[in-house]
C-alpha cells in the first residue's frame, strides 16, 4: 500500500480555511480519485512537542491506495483539478510525502 501525506506548514499570515478543507475539498477528493482510495484521515494541529510551541503544520492529511499505479492513474488525470482548488482555502505551500505502508 501507498501512502500519500500532505503537510500543511503552519507559519505567520497562514490563512487556512477548515470548514471548506473539510467539506468542498475532501468531497472533490472522493469524487475525483473514488475507489482508489483505501483510506484517508485529516489531523488539525493543536500545539507543537511543548505546550508553549505551536503545532509545525496546521493540518496532515493522509490518503492510502493500494498501490503506485493506482494512485499515479487516479491522481495522474485528476492533479490539475485538485491542485487548482487549494487557493480555495489556504495560501500554504504544502509538503508531501509518498510513502510505502507495511
Amino acid at each position: 500500500m501507498i501512502k500519500i501525506t500532505v503537510l500543511y506548514p503552519n507559519s505567520e499570515g497562514l490563512k487556512f480555511d477548515k470548514d471548506y478543507y473539510t467539506k468542498q475539498h475532501s468531497q472533490l477528493l472522493a469524487d475525483l480519485l473514488g475507489d482508489a482510495i483505501v483510506s484517508s484521515d485529516i489531523n488539525f494541529g493543536i500545539i507543537g512537542a511543548t505546550p508553549e510551541q505551536p503545532a509545525p503544520f496546521v493540518v496532515i492529511a493522509n490518503l492510502v491506495f493500494e498501490s503506485m499505479a493506482t494512485f499515479q492513474q487516479s491522481f495522474g488525470v485528476n492533479s490539475e483539478a485538485i491542485l487548482a482548488d487549494l487557493p480555495n482555502f489556504t495560501n500554504a505551500q504544502p509538503q508531501v510525502q509518498i510513502s510505502e505502508v507495511l
